[in-house]
C-alpha cells in the first residue's frame, strides 16, 4: 500500500472519496465559504485525522481533518496545526475536533483504557509508536539512535519524533545538527527543555541561556523563543497544554 507523504496528496485522495468542501475555522463553528454555510460542533463528525510532523518546530505540525455532516449532507476537509486549542475557539468546537477523548485523572483510568498510536507520516508507519495509554514506556537510547538514522536528519539539519501525546501534554524528541536554528516561535503551553546531548542556546527577548547535556529549562506559555545548536545536539521537549474543565 502506498503511503501518502504530503498534505496535498491526502487532500487529493480525500476529494476522490467525496470530501470536496474546504472548511475554515470560526470561533464556534466550521465555515464553508463557497455557500456561506456554518456547521456547529453537534452537526459534524471527524472521520479521520492525518498527521504530518513538522521538522522546523514541534508546534509546526499539521493535521488534515476529514469531516462529514449528515445533517447538511456535506463532506470536506480542514487543515490546521496543533494550535487547535486556541483561546479564540469555544470548548465545544475544540472537543469536536480533538483527536483524543477528554483526559481523566490517572486513578480513574482503567487498565483496559484504549491506547493510541501514531498515524502514518512520511517517515514512520502507522502504529509504530504508542502515544497514549494508561502507561507509555519509552527507550530514550533507542529513540536517540533512531532519530539520527532517519533521512530527515541525514539529509537536513534536524529531526523530531513525538513520543507522547494527550490532550494535556506532548513530549517531543528533537535532534539538531551544529548550526541548526529553530526560528522564533511560541508554544501553546508551558514547556520544559531537557538537553540529552550537545549544547544549545535558548533565547527569549528578555534572556539568553546556554544549556548542555544534563541541564534543563522551563518556560511559560506564549513567550516567543528560539533555539540554536552550538554543536550536534539532542533534547527532550515537553509541552503542558491547557485543558478546559467541564
Amino acid at each position: 500500500m502506498n503511503t501518502m507523504t504530503t498534505v496535498s496528496e491526502v487532500l487529493n485522495d480525500l476529494k476522490l472519496k467525496g470530501y470536496t468542501v474546504d472548511f475554515n475555522l470560526d470561533d464556534n463553528c466550521l465555515i464553508c465559504h463557497s455557500n456561506s454555510l456554518k456547521i456547529h460542533p453537534q452537526d459534524f463528525v471527524v472521520d479521520k485525522h492525518y498527521r504530518f510532523e513538522g521538522m522546523s518546530d514541534p508546534s509546526d505540525e499539521a493535521i488534515v481533518y476529514a469531516i462529514s455532516s449528515p445533517k447538511h449532507n456535506i463532506k470536506g476537509t480542514l487543515v490546521n496545526g496543533y494550535g487547535i486549542s486556541s483561546d479564540n475557539l469555544t470548548d465545544d468546537l475544540i472537543k469536536a475536533l480533538n483527536e483524543t477523548p477528554p483526559v481523566k485523572h490517572l486513578e480513574q483510568l482503567p487498565d483496559s483504557a484504549p491506547s493510541k498510536s501514531n498515524e502514518a507520516t512520511p517517515l514512520r508507519p502507522e502504529g509504530e509508536r504508542e502515544l497514549d495509554a494508561p502507561m507509555v514506556t519509552m527507550d530514550l537510547n533507542l529513540l536517540k539512535a533512531q532519530i539520527k538514522q532517519e533521512d530527515s536528519y541525514k539529509n537536513g539539519d534536524r529531526n523530531a519524533i513525538t513520543i507522547f501525546k494527550t490532550e494535556s501534554m506532548r513530549m517531543v524528541l528533537i535532534a539538531l545538527h551544529k548550526g541548526a536554528e529553530m526560528k522564533t516561535h511560541t508554544a501553546p503551553g508551558i514547556i520544559s527543555v531537557q538537553v540529552l546531548e550537545g549544547h544549545i542556546t535558548f533565547s527569549t527577548a528578555q534572556k539568553t541561556t546556554d544549556r548542555s547535556a544534563g541541564q534543563m529549562l522551563a518556560l511559560h506559555a506564549g513567550i516567543a523563543h528560539k533555539v540554536l545548536a552550538s554543536e550536534e545536539s539532542l533534547f527532550l521537549l515537553t509541552i503542558s497544554l491547557r485543558v478546559e474543565k467541564n
